[in-house]
């Protein structure tokens, strides 16, 4: 079939609540069950002492900052965010949890303002006010004409792939499931009679071997598949060898990207066979700033991960990594200092996976493609 090149908008960790939901137009409860912090208004206090001021009822698009105009300069022809964030006036907080995001459902216009075709939810955040939180985050997302996938009213609705349209027809299916090793409490699980995530206990074979034959049941001749899954730990660059082994088993069994995350600083690149595996994104937006402990993994800066498939392979062209630093709340240009700082950690901790990142004169980290042999057809895969 041929045709343009497939570009997609992938995003790490979206964090709308606590915080960033104080200093949008409709605040929620600021009260909190954490151990040290009562009060969300108090994260924009952190914020402020080492940024300066916020703004209080600030305009819904202030916590992207620049990332907007770029990501409207590249036009992608899908967004997909992982929404870590339960979006709901229910105070009924998940027992026995140390951390609880929740945003406002008339604060949904700041999510709509970066115009995420998918918002993958099978995460450690999406059910921290209960089921009736999840019950009225999937109605608020629905009722706001945003596509979800991962998080359901029963274990069906939680694995149905996010379908969207791309250019000459065919399409770009998104799959969306979260693994213990992330902080996802087994009860969690969604099943045939439950709300829930899709979810995973471990990376093992007999699992990949089930979402790999879900994308094969569901991909058309023509279609991309996106398989976006929430994993590991929040800190450190290693990544474990059953992460490896899964994100393999999915690309060879018709997955033609693995977009991972939960890590809140970008963690390695892999090509494998020709098709991207991003290990971690890190978060994008979050109300960490001012928050100490981990300053050796930079988790201010972030990363707008922007890569172009081939249509008929899916296998990679090229992808472009922008850099942006939270500042105030709010996302701006990194500098060509700091960009070249989280160049050289990514291009580092990637090179054990025969990835080649260079950084461009306009200060984007640029992944390049790695040539396979042809990827076995998907009915040699399915005997």
């Amino acid at each position: 079939m041929g045709g343009e090149l497939v570009t997609l908008f992938l995003a790490g960790d979206v964090m709308l609540g606590r915080g960033i939901d104080q200093i949008l137009p409709h605040p929620g409860d600021p009260g909190l069950e954490e151990a040290y912090v009562r009060d969300a208004r108090t994260y924009v206090e952190l914020a402020e002492a080492v940024s300066g001021a916020v703004p209080r009822r600030a305009a819904f698009s202030w916590p992207w900052g620049e990332a907007l105009d770029l990501l409207d300069a590249a036009a992608p022809d899908a967004r997909i965010v992982n929404l870590e964030t339960s979006v709901t006036r229910s105070g009924d907080a998940w027992p026995d949890k140390g951390v609880h995001y929740r945003m406002h459902p008339a604060n949904l216009p700041c999510l709509a303002a970066v115009r995420p075709d998918v918002c993958v939810l099978a995460n450690n955040h999406v059910l921290d006010y209960g089921r009736r939180g999840l019950a009225e985050t999937l109605d608020s997302l629905a009722g706001a004409g945003l596509r979800t996938a991962g998080a359901g009213r029963d274990l069906d609705e939680a694995r149905r792939p996010a379908v969207l349209p791309l250019p000459g027809g065919r399409r770009l299916l998104v799959f969306s499931l979260g693994m213990a090793s992330s902080g996802i409490p087994h009860t969690w699980a969604a099943t045939a009679a439950r709300s829930g995530v899709d979810f995973l206990f471990e990376p093992s074979d007999a699992a990949a071997a089930e979402v790999a034959g879900r994308v094969r049941r569901a991909k058309r001749s023509g279609d991309l598949a996106v398989v976006s899954i929430h994993w590991g730990s929040n800190w450190g660059h290693t990544v474990p060898r059953d992460q490896i082994r899964f994100a393999h088993a999915l690309v060879d069994g018709g997955a033609d990207l693995v977009h991972g995350h939960s890590s809140h600083h970008p963690r390695p690149i892999e090509v494998y066979r020709g098709h991207p595996v991003l290990y971690g994104c890190g978060d994008l937006i979050d109300d960490y700033e001012g928050i100490g402990g981990h300053e050796r993994y930079r988790d201010d800066l972030r990363l707008l991960y922007l890569v172009a498939l081939e249509p008929d392979t899916g296998r990679l062209d090229h992808a472009r990594l922008v850099p942006l630093q939270a500042h105030r709340m709010r996302l701006r240009h990194a500098s060509r200092e700091d960009s070249g700082w989280l160049h050289g950690v990514l291009a580092r901790t990637s090179r054990d996976f025969g990835t080649r990142i260079t950084l461009d004169p306009e200060g984007f980290l640029i992944v390049h493609p790695v040539r396979p042999p042809a990827r076995p057809p998907v009915s040699s895969r399915e005997r």
